[in-house]
């Protein structure tokens, strides 16, 4: 029974989260298309709301292309690698109060973990099509990836220093005073444009130029095998917004007194006459807010990409290595010596 539950948990949590996917997917074409005064799908179902899922269908139909000289195995199992570690971070993430898959002590560490080995999948997709331009857009997606997660782990350690903790849980209850975005903004700033690199979108998309490398890493994998790469990508840019809320803006936790915003519901819903679970509206009120704030940072995503224009690579690991990578040291040895000096610091990290 226990099996089962565990089985249904992971299904919850999984299916929305391709679902999130899909309709990410549309929402990107419709905003950059009202920003390119474009249309945008508007066809397939209302509004075009079911235009991914029409996308999908017609990539599944298609026939399945290997090349002659690839290795199959390794050609098959790279895209399936990024999905798989792409939406294992789903499972440490809390959507609500006590609403999670598992309250992992080392939260932090594991989502570190997990979106590093699907690094894994893109090289060997890259390696295994038996492709200069797979090759090379696999090799500068390792070498974007491997840099730019350096900037997000040491972003990571500076909420960790205010927090003393890796639970993400704990984090988020820590920014019931003050959410972190004020006292660390500039770093905030940092870990946005890291967040931007790790994901492989626009302008730092060197890994898909196409006007060099046709498709990246990518290029020769086609039909239902290509759909992995889209959904990896797409549930990486939607896990990487969550992570981004919950180091620093308070996760689920609202900007208005919950209590307010609880009372308003028991008026509106009649919560005294029992009409609705008053426990299912807390639990609705919290993943409302990290929904609110999430979609916010999806959009601004979007927006970057309709706005910015394609850096070269060497500028790509020169503002990491030369810009981003010095601005974090340094505030992270002034962190330090301000929260000791005046002796607020944590000590005892809460394992």
């Amino acid at each position: 029974m226990h099996s089962i539950i565990s089985i249904l948990n992971n299904i919850i949590i999984v299916v929305p989260a391709l679902l999130i996917v899909a309709f990410v997917t549309i929402a990107e074409r419709k905003t950059m298309a009202s920003m390119q005064r474009r249309l945008g799908p508007n066809i397939v179902g209302y509004y075009g709301l079911l235009q991914a899922f029409a996308d999908a269908l017609k990539l599944l139909l298609k026939e399945y292309i290997a090349p002659t000289q690839a290795n199959v195995i390794l050609f098959f199992l790279g895209p399936i690698i990024t999905l798989i570690f792409s939406l294992l971070g789903y499972a440490v993430i809390p959507y609500g109060l006590g609403l999670f898959i598992s309250d992992f002590s080392l939260g932090i560490l594991y989502m570190l973990a997990v979106s590093s080995l699907a690094t894994y999948g893109i090289l060997l997709a890259g390696w295994s099509a038996n492709s200069k331009y797979a090759f090379l857009g696999s090799l500068r997606s390792t070498a974007q990836l491997i840099s730019y997660e350096l900037i997000l782990s040491s972003v990571i350690l500076l909420v960790i220093l205010f927090t003393g903790s890796l639970n993400l849980t704990v984090i988020i209850e820590s920014q019931k005073i003050v959410f972190f975005i004020l006292p660390l903004l500039p770093i905030f700033i940092v870990f946005f444009i890291g967040a931007i690199a790790e994901t492989n979108r626009a302008p730092f998309d060197l890994a898909e130029a196409e006007s060099e490398l046709v498709s990246g890493f990518m290029t020769e994998h086609s039909a239902g095998i290509f759909v992995f790469f889209f959904l990896a990508e797409y549930a990486s840019i939607v896990l990487i917004c969550i992570l981004t809320c919950v180091l620093f803006l308070g996760g689920y936790l609202s900007i208005l007194p919950i209590n307010l915003v609880f009372y308003l519901f028991k008026l509106v819903f009649m919560l005294d006459y029992g009409l609705i679970s008053t426990d299912f509206i807390s639990i609705g009120l919290f993943s409302l807010n990290l929904g609110l704030k999430t979609s916010l940072f999806i959009f601004i995503f979007i927006w970057v990409r309709a706005s910015f224009p394609r850096i070269r690579f060497d500028q790509l690991m020169s503002v990491c290595w030369i810009v981003l990578l010095p601005i974090i040291v340094g505030y992270i040895i002034f962190n330090s010596t301000i929260t000791m000096g005046i002796n607020i610091h944590p000590f005892a990290l809460n394992l």
